[in-house]
């Protein structure tokens, strides 16, 4: 959500925004609403001090005035009740516009419709090739036993997956390394709520964009999230942090649930795009300064790819399009992992920033210094998500004999184990 006083100032920067973004925004319309907004609350000001006015006097007056004044405030009251429901309506009306109002988007950003308009930043390791005829995970797993996705779809349907023995290990050390990497760099752990309510998700701008991409469990009028930075943000929905309390660095680690309706017939293979997965996120609050925000994002981007590398995974690093970004970002950089048996690069990450759109709509404000309430500035990428990056990892590193050597800062969560 944007400064309403930004967009009447620079309604042309919010036109380019939504075409650069691909946003189906009339942005004089929402003007239009916001002037009538405006209006409505001054004829509603105008009329409560006059019948404040009209008490004063009714106090004042003798009897026979008395009887104009209670018909005059009588008249009065049913305005004022028609105006507080017509500046209820164009204000709700002006807050459904507003939710689909984008972010301006970085100046450096691509101008592209989608994902096709991404630009290569730079690239690490190079793509994994064998001597040996290589097996994708989907092989590699159900040849040494690790998974089982016919049984999966019987119980849960199509994009299921069940892992197995070693697999789960390896998991489990994955997540592990992650956490424990992220809280050496300050940042606390929170295993935080999959289940979360509608407004934590407004907050977050996945909604209402995203409402047909997300579970919803209408019995309690809750929802299953897509990632911990939901709850993450909705947390804090409606707090005045301290300057002094930021920046707030939180580790989520979460179960993530995702419809992902529109993907339908793609990368649906094992592990590549499944119903509910597990991702340790990296989520940060802080004061609301553009140099700041940049220092953070290049932070995280750069733990994202420090675990990549001690994994031992190829990948590139990508500037991402105006149109691939979302709605709500300033800047989003994916990185994209090496996958053999797909013969190319597959997003594992996505590190963005927000400024204060996030915060503005989740109502997150902090103090600062001069004792000014300001609107924070928020900024998430993951750490890891598995099982894709399970699959990568079987995939660049199995052996001639269908192993998989265990990278070494992985090791001591596997019990000294170099090979599965």
């Amino acid at each position: 959500m944007l400064d309403k006083q930004f967009i009447r100032q620079h309604p042309d920067q919010v036109r380019l925004a939504a075409r650069v973004k691909g946003v189906d925004l009339d942005v004089d319309a929402l003007l239009d609403v916001d002037r009538s907004v405006r209006q409505l609350q001054h004829e509603l000001n105008e009329g409560l001090a006059r019948r404040r006015l009209l008490t004063e006097r009714f106090a004042r007056a003798e009897d026979g005035e008395r009887a104009l004044l209670r018909q005059e405030s009588a008249a009065l009251g049913e305005r004022v009740a028609a105006g507080r429901a017509a500046l209820a309506a164009a204000e709700e009306q002006l807050n459904a516009m507003l939710l689909a109002v984008p972010g301006i988007p970085w100046s450096g950003a691509p101008i592209g419709p989608d994902e096709s308009a991404n630009e290569v930043v730079r690239t690490w390791g190079t793509p994994t090739a064998f001597d040996f005829p290589a097996l994708d995970h989907v092989e590699m797993a159900e040849r040494r036993g690790w998974a089982d996705f016919g049984r999966a779809r019987t119980a849960a349907g199509e994009r299921a997956y069940l892992l197995k023995g070693d697999l789960v290990l390896l998991e489990r050390a994955v997540h592990a390394y992650a956490l424990d990497l992220l809280v050496a760099r300050d940042f606390t752990p929170m295993a935080v709520p999959a289940i979360v309510r509608e407004s934590a998700l407004v907050g977050t701008g996945m909604f209402p964009k995203g409402r047909d991409e997300t579970y919803e469990l209408p019995a309690d009028g809750m929802f299953l999230a897509g990632t911990a930075e939901v709850a993450l943000v909705g947390m804090h929905s409606g707090e005045i942090l301290a300057h002094t309390d930021l920046p707030l660095r939180y580790a989520g680690s979460s179960p993530c649930f995702r419809n992902e309706i529109g993907s339908a017939g793609r990368d649906v293979r094992g592990l590549l795009r499944v119903h509910q997965f597990q991702k340790v996120e990296q989520f940060v609050i802080c004061a609301a300064d553009e140099a700041e925000s940049a220092r953070w994002h290049e932070a995280l981007l750069e733990t994202a790819e420090l675990i990549l590398r001690e994994l031992e995974l190829p990948y590139q690093v990508v500037e991402c399009a105006t149109g691939d970004m979302g709605l709500g970002k300033f800047r989003m950089n994916d990185i994209n992992t090496w996958f053999p048996s797909l013969g190319r690069y597959r997003e594992t990450h996505s590190c963005s920033t927000l400024h204060d759109w996030q915060a503005r709509r989740a109502n997150i404000r902090y103090r600062d210094a001069d004792g000014r309430i300001r609107y924070a500035h928020t900024l998430n990428n993951t750490a890891v998500a598995t099982p894709r990056l399970l699959a990568a990892l079987l995939e660049n590193h199995q052996t001639a004999s269908a192993e998989v050597r265990i990278p070494p800062v992985l090791r001591p969560y596997l019990n000294g184990r170099d090979r599965l």
